[in-house]
């Protein structure tokens, strides 16, 4: 994996956000989803109230992987390994132990996988699922990764349960308690 580290920024919130690992422009940009994936997934959180700047300091932000994976051989972003997700996984535990999150949303069949286990998109996309992990139970809401590589969310079944899945995120007592206060 390529360095630097990347880390959202120390907000103690109620929602924790999981992506996969940084892509190769985060690391030089000192932050999570700064590129094209970012650009869509924080257009689909501004409607339901946050923009991204007030996602970024609202909402931690953590991810599978800290360090991008690099390049495949034969181009595009190359996912973690299962030793790679393993190195990193006591940074998600004490994470989740130290923010005890009451809704979790993974972004991405790799960080939806550490939550529910390995499933079709189309079977846990648009719903809530009762989740636990480092000993902390909670709620999680996945989504698609937003990633432009990524046609999922674009086409049906992906873009209604897309929407589905950000209902119900827009919904969610945690997500209404940090939308709904001035900070």
């Amino acid at each position: 994996m390529v360095g630097p580290v990347v880390v959202g920024n120390p907000v103690r919130s109620p929602v924790l956000l999981i992506g996969q690992a940084p892509g190769p422009h985060e690391g030089e940009l000192g932050r999570p989803f700064a590129w094209t994936a970012g650009k869509q997934l924080f257009k689909w959180f501004a409607p339901l109230g946050l923009d991204e700047t007030g996602f970024r300091n609202r909402v931690y932000m953590a991810a599978v992987c800290r360090c991008f994976p690099g390049k495949r051989a034969s181009g595009g972003d190359r996912e973690p390994s299962p030793a790679e997700i393993a190195n990193c996984a006591g940074w998600l535990d004490r994470e989740i132990e130290l923010n005890r999150p009451t809704l979790v949303i993974p972004v991405g069949r790799i960080a939806i996988e550490q939550l529910l286990g390995p499933a079709p998109l189309a079977d846990v996309i648009g719903r809530k699922h009762r989740a636990r992990r480092a000993g902390h139970d909670f709620e999680a809401i996945p989504l698609p990764h937003p990633s432009g590589a990524s046609t999922w969310f674009k086409m049906e079944p992906g873009r209604s349960l897309t929407q589905k899945a950000l209902s119900l995120i827009g919904r969610h007592a945690a997500w209404r308690a940090i939308t709904s206060t001035s900070r």
